[in-house]
């Protein structure tokens, strides 16, 4: 941060200074999303509660880009309310710990136990929700974490998703059957170079 930045951080919570720490070393590794990076670092700042769903404007999201052992497929949910192939993940609640909400979400929404989960953000996507019953349209900062199965692959449907399915993230990149958050996810794992 730089010295403005730190002045203006002595009246943050802990939590809010840990988001941005994780958001700036992000955007080091990932120097052409600057726009992303101002929208979470903004949003972060104004909002002690950005991870309170109570927050009408937006909240702060956990996901998982949850791969298999030998990195090579990920899960994907078809979201019951969105009606889309979507990573796993969700709301946290009220819990500043955006790793393990990631890791939460993955285990509740996959059934899998055996995962481990990266400490740095692998993707942030700012995304717009539209109204759903008496919920008003409102945006998700998604912080996104890699989360790798370390064990039995036999995932178990949750009440979330219409349906799960193990997807080669090779044959994803470039793909038009999935939104442009999944084919980036894809395209930067590919880059990886981890199999």
């Amino acid at each position: 941060m730089s010295e403005t930045d730190n002045s203006v951080a002595v009246g943050l919570s802990a939590w809010q200074r840990e988001w941005l720490r994780d958001v700036d070393a992000y955007a080091i590794r990932h120097p052409g999303e600057t726009e992303t990076v101002a929208l979470f670092r903004d949003f972060m700042r104004q909002h002690a509660d950005a991870a309170a769903r109570e927050l009408a404007q937006g909240h702060l999201t956990g996901a998982a880009w949850l791969v298999s052992s030998d990195g090579a497929r990920v899960v994907l949910t078809h979201h019951r309310k969105l009606q889309r192939w979507l990573q796993l993940g969700g709301h946290a609640d009220g819990d500043v710990d955006l790793i393990a909400v990631a890791l939460r979400e993955a285990e509740e929404e996959s059934g899998l136990r055996d995962l481990a989960i990266e400490r740095e953000i692998f993707d942030l996507d700012r995304h717009w929700i539209p109204d759903h019953r008496d919920v008003p349209g409102h945006w998700h900062y998604d912080l996104r974490y890699v989360v790798r199965c370390c064990g039995d692959e036999q995932f178990v449907v949750s009440e979330e998703s219409l349906a799960l399915a193990w997807r080669d993230i090779a044959d994803m990149a470039g793909s038009a059957d999935y939104d442009e958050s999944l084919r980036r996810m894809a395209r930067k794992w590919l880059a990886r170079g981890l199999r």
